[in-house]
Order: structure tokens, then sequence, then C-alpha cells
């Protein structure tokens, strides 16, 4: 980074609060008390974010009559579910192009699921007068390097060939710049109801409210801390009680799962992210942005940012960072040396906005397996069941994982529990210290991939061929 680049990122960030800039909204609702004693339900849901606020939600729109419970660590929607970016897409599999490589027999259908998922997402957010800014403007995948135009027009061209271009358009440089400009987009491909965003703390408290309304009982502060057989259901002993369930749905994804067997598919990634005070007219006019849409960059180390309710524009991604052991720790939340790496990537970016500054800067840990895209099971005889892997893309898929989970519960065969997706694995992380090494290779791999046009190394190839990756 040159002096003066630096001098500039580092004086944007002086201000920058270490918060999550959408749990600081003043509409934030007050956490409910803890469990004491023991509880008895048909359903217990064990974690408050996206994946089990969806799976509460819907296990009582299906069945109104049954009694469920939902417990959450600390506050609902306090980690990864209120502090991401608000893309909320209709993909299941983690893009296009990740779906054509794993799956591409079946990529039709899952794509065409995901829309219907991402349709019945706005039809609940308009249902439960969800307030959360919701806006389905969709998400143009943008091209920076030449290569990367050339990939996402052979992407445009499949998609026609699959009959998924629909609602698809790609862009030329002038067009994607008369969108939004930049000197450094080349090109574009944008997906136009594909994707909505959302304030994606507003629409985890929305999803509280909503299972509340419902009769779902919440308890706030309230970690699951061991699954075992009770009888012919399970038990989920918390610090100040129990919870007895005919079944159990585990939502816990980053966090260590209570089926010890599922731990090794997942490994956390730190993942960081800036928030700019809101721009002036004059600012707003020089960098365009009228139709709101989501970007993200099409770099192996990706940068995604949008632009808010309030005229803020949140930029983050690039460095995906896996703490050793794959502990997660509050002490890995924050890290200066990415935020103004950020920073110096944002006003290359946006060398027009030269002087705005930045009012918060946070980060967090989200679950990433090695397929990139989410994973489900049962377990205990089919009385348990999970949802985990989402990988940063959790916000439109954690509604689909939740009735997958449902289903798999009732013992029901449905269109979503046929799905190779659903029924196969990820291949598992290997331990440590050969974890650390091989994330490690990938990562300085990916870099150097970005570096030379795109041209992937012998290590990757080899990945690539295992089905193993790592992304944030």
């Amino acid at each position: 980074m040159a002096p003066v680049a630096m001098r500039l990122a580092a004086q944007s960030l002086s201000d920058a609060q270490p918060v999550p800039f959408w749990l600081e909204d003043p509409g934030k609702p007050g956490a409910l008390p803890a469990l004491t004693g023991t509880e008895k339900c048909d359903l217990l849901v064990v974690g408050g974010g996206y994946s089990g606020l969806w799976t509460a939600l819907l296990a009582k729109e299906r069945d109104p009559s049954r009694d469920v419970v939902l417990i959450e660590g600390r506050e609902v929607g306090w980690a990864a579910s209120g502090r991401n970016g608000g893309f909320c897409a209709a993909s299941l599999t983690h893009g296009f192009g990740n779906g054509l490589a794993r799956w591409p027999g079946e990529l039709p259908k899952l794509e065409r699921m995901g829309g219907r998922n991402l349709d019945a997402i706005e039809e609940t957010v308009a249902r439960y007068s969800l307030d959360c800014d919701f806006e389905r403007t969709g998400e143009i995948d943008v091209a920076t390097e030449p290569y990367q135009v050339e990939e996402l027009h052979e992407w445009y061209e499949e998609a026609g060939r699959l009959g998924l271009a629909e609602g698809l358009e790609f862009l030329d440089q002038g067009a994607v710049r008369a969108e939004v400009d930049s000197p450094t987009f080349l090109g574009g491909l944008w997906d136009k109801r594909g994707v909505a965003m959302l304030h994606p703390a507003k629409l985890a408290w929305g999803l509280k409210r909503a299972c509340l309304d419902l009769g779902v009982r919440i308890y706030e502060n309230t970690p699951g801390l061991q699954l075992v057989p009770v009888g012919a259901g399970m038990g989920v002993r918390t610090p100040y009680g129990r919870v007895v369930a005919r079944r159990v749905a585990l939502g816990t994804n980053v966090f260590p799962s209570l089926v010890r067997r599922v731990r090794a598919y997942t490994v956390p990634v730190y993942d960081y992210a800036l928030m700019t005070e809101p721009l002036s007219p004059e600012q707003l006019a020089s960098v365009g942005w009228k139709n709101r849409q989501g970007l993200g960059d099409s770099a192996n180390q990706f940068h995604y940012f949008r632009i808010t309710a309030d005229h803020r524009i949140l930029w983050g991604g690039y460095d995906a960072v896996y703490p050793y052991g794959g502990k997660v720790s509050a002490e890995m939340d924050h890290r200066p040396e990415t935020y103004l790496k950020l920073a110096e990537h944002f006003f290359r970016c946006f060398p027009q906005l030269e002087g705005l500054r930045f009012s918060h800067a946070w980060g967090g840990a989200i679950d990433t397996c090695s397929r990139f895209s989410a994973f489900f099971g049962t377990a205990h005889q089919g009385k348990v069941a999970y949802a985990a892997g989402f990988t940063g893309l959790g916000v439109g898929a954690t509604r689909f994982g939740g009735d997958v989970m449902l289903d798999l519960l009732a013992g029901e065969r449905t269109e979503r529990t046929e799905l190779e997706m659903v029924r196969s694995k990820p291949l598992p992380f290997p331990p440590e210290p050969v974890a650390w090494a091989g994330i490690g290779i990938t990562k300085w791999s990916l870099a150097r991939a970005d570096e030379n046009g795109g041209r992937r190394n012998l290590w990757l190839k080899a990945m690539d061929r295992l089905g193993l990756g790592f992304d944030s």
C-alpha cells in the first residue's frame, strides 16, 4: 500500500466504532428471560439466528398446535445473523458457478427451488409486516480483470443453455458503470430478481416477534450445553435447567454442534466489514447506484458491498481469517490491519469518494464447509436434525434449511429431501495441524490466482478434483 493511500485509509477510520452498525439500531428489542427449571415441548429449536428462527416459524405455520421452544445462547440475532451484509439470495448453492460445478444435473431444480424460497421470504416479510428494509433490487457480479469479464459471460451463456437466464443481464463496461460508477469495473452480470437487500438485524428481530406472536416460547441467554436421550425424546441441558422435547432442530452453525460428529464438517472463518457515514447528495450522484443493487467482485478474495436505506455504503470481505484450532473467540472479532486494507480498497474502487469516513468497523465468525453450501442430516434415530455450512450465504438459504430439517424430523420424503445436495455431505476438514497448513496453502494459492489472470495452480486443481475448498 502506498504511503499516501495508507494515510488516507487510516484517517477514514479514525472515528469508526468497533461494533456492528446494524445492531446499534434503536429498534433493538430487549432480551427475554433465560430458561429456569424444566420445559417440555414437541419441538426444541437450538439457536436464535436465522436458521433457528425460520425453523420455529415454519414449524408453527405447518402445525399451529405444535408446541415449540427456541433457546438462544445470547440474544436473538447477535451473531452472524445480525452483522452480515444483508444480501438475501435465492441461490441455495453459494452461487451459480459453485452449483454448476457440484450438482450440474440438479442445478435447474435447485435454482427453481431457490427462487421459490426467496419469493416465500418476500411473502413472509409482507404477511408479518417485518420492518427490515427489504428491497428486491438484485445483485451485480462485477469484473475488475479482463479474465473475469470472460468468465461472467461464459456463466451467462451457460445459464441460457440451461434455461436459467431469465432476469439475468450481461453488462459491458459502459453499462455496469452506468449502474454504479467505479473506474475498476470492466463488466458485470446483473441478477435482477435473485437477490434482495435488507437490514439483517431487523429481519432477525422481526422473525423473533413473529415467532412469539405464533406462540413460540423463546428463552435468551440460554445456551444448549448437552444433548441426551430422554425416554422416547431428547433432552438438552442448559445452565439453569433443561428442555425435554419429542424432536430437536439444531441451528447452531458456527458454534460447536451438540452432535459431535458434525463438528468436523465446518470451520469458523472471520469476515470483516466497514460502514461509511451517510453520503451527501453530491457523493451519491458521483457514484450513481440509483437501482440500489448489491454488488460483489469476482476475485477469489472478493469484496461485497451495498447501499443502505440511509445512503451509507457497507464494504466487506476480502480477508477470510481462519484461527488455528478452529476456536471461536471474541478476540478475533476486530482486526485493524484488515480494516485498513478494506479502507484502502474502498477508495481504490471509489476514488470520487475521497474524504468519506467510516462510522463502524466490525467482524465475526461464520461457518464454512468444504463445498461452500449447506449440508443436512439427522442423529439419534431421526429425533434430531441439523443444518450447517451456509458459508456466508445463509440469509435466504436458512429458510430452505429450516424446511429441510422439518421434513427430516417428520420422516417425510419430499422434493427437498430427495435432492442429492441434501442427501450428500461435504468432505470433512482434517484435524490440526493439517487443517491450518492446508487452509493456509489454499489461501495463498487463491491470492496467486487473483494476481495471475485466474490461473489455478496444481494445489487448487487438486482441491477442485477432491471437491475441497475454502471460502467466506
